[in-house]
C-alpha cells in the first residue's frame, strides 16, 4: 500500500442509533456544509455519525470518538486502503469504526485512543495532518 496521508477532523463525535422504524434526523444537514454527518438505514437499524454536539437526544450512543479521513479524492475502485489503516491500528490495539464514501475512507478511533492511532499509522508509513483538530 502506497502512503497515505491522513487528515484529522477537527472535534469529537458521537455515533447513535435508534430502531429501524425511526424517523432520519435530516435537520443535521441544515446549515452551511461543514459539519461530517453520516445517516445509514439498515434492516435493523438507523445509525447517525455526527458532531458531539448534535447527536439526536434519547438515541442509544456512544460517545468521544475522533475522525481520521484519508485525503482523496480516492479512486472508488482502489483496493487495501482500509486494510491498510486497519491492521496497523488492530496491531497497536486500537478499536475503530469505519466509513467510506464516494470520494474517500474514514477512520473513527476513539478519543482516549488518538495518540496511539496516530503514532500506529505513522509507523506503518502514513502522514497524519493533526493540525486540524
Amino acid at each position: 500500500m502506497k502512503r497515505l496521508v491522513i487528515d484529522l477532523q477537527p472535534g469529537t463525535y458521537t455515533v447513535s442509533k435508534a430502531p429501524a422504524g425511526a424517523k432520519p434526523p435530516v435537520e443535521l444537514f441544515d446549515g452551511d456544509g461543514d459539519a461530517f454527518v453520516t445517516i445509514t438505514r439498515t434492516p435493523t437499524e438507523l445509525a447517525v455519525t455526527t458532531r458531539a454536539e448534535d447527536a439526536p437526544e434519547g438515541w442509544e450512543a456512544h460517545p468521544d470518538w475522533r475522525i481520521l479521513s484519508v485525503r482523496g479524492p480516492l479512486d472508488i475502485t482502489m483496493t487495501g486502503v482500509m486494510a491498510s489503516l486497519a491492521s496497523s491500528l488492530a496491531a497497536a490495539g486500537v478499536s475503530i469504526c469505519t466509513l467510506s464514501t464516494f470520494d474517500t475512507d474514514h477512520v473513527l478511533v476513539g478519543t482516549g485512543d488518538l495518540d496511539r492511532a496516530v503514532r500506529a499509522l505513522t509507523e506503518a508509513g502514513h502522514e497524519v495532518a493533526t493540525d486540524k483538530g
